[in-house]
């Protein structure tokens, strides 16, 4: 197949030094495409924005805790902004969909009964390993 030869070319080398190399390499790698297509498909101060208004509703909602109405009030607007949110978010996750869904199946073929992380699969190790890249790369990088 001719992905599996492009993958192979691209990351290949970091699974052959260790699996838990080539997972640490490929998360960093897949995670840092996906922050800046996000980044670069996304309004950064419209985002940052809602996410200052949604901190605030949440704000308000903890202010509020006695007042069902008030909190009612609250809580749509904050729905209104998250859904806001989710729809700029759309469009780099469509975006990245796809190809991400055919290095996972690369990542099948090569790590299906491989132990990566603790006894992980590599699923559970992708997932974890993204999870602190995307935390680091979105910080370092000023994406919201």
């Amino acid at each position: 197949m001719v992905l599996n030869n492009f993958f192979n070319l691209i990351f290949g080398w970091a699974v052959n030094i260790s699996p838990l190399t080539g997972m640490i390499v490929i998360s960093f790698i897949l995670t840092l495409i996906v922050t800046l297509v996000y980044k670069w498909t996304t309004d950064q101060v419209m985002m940052k924005s809602l996410k200052d208004e949604l901190k605030q509703h949440q704000k308000e909602m903890k202010d509020h805790k006695g007042d069902p109405k008030k909190m009612m009030e609250i809580q749509g607007k904050a729905m209104e902004k998250n859904m806001k949110y989710f729809m700029h978010s759309l469009k780099p996750m469509l975006i990245t969909f796809i190809p991400l869904i055919l290095v996972f199946g690369w990542l099948k073929e090569n790590y299906d009964g491989v132990e990566v992380l603790f006894g992980l699969s590599w699923i559970w190790s992708y997932i974890i390993f993204s999870i602190i890249f995307s935390i680091i790369l979105r910080k370092v990088m000023k994406v919201y």
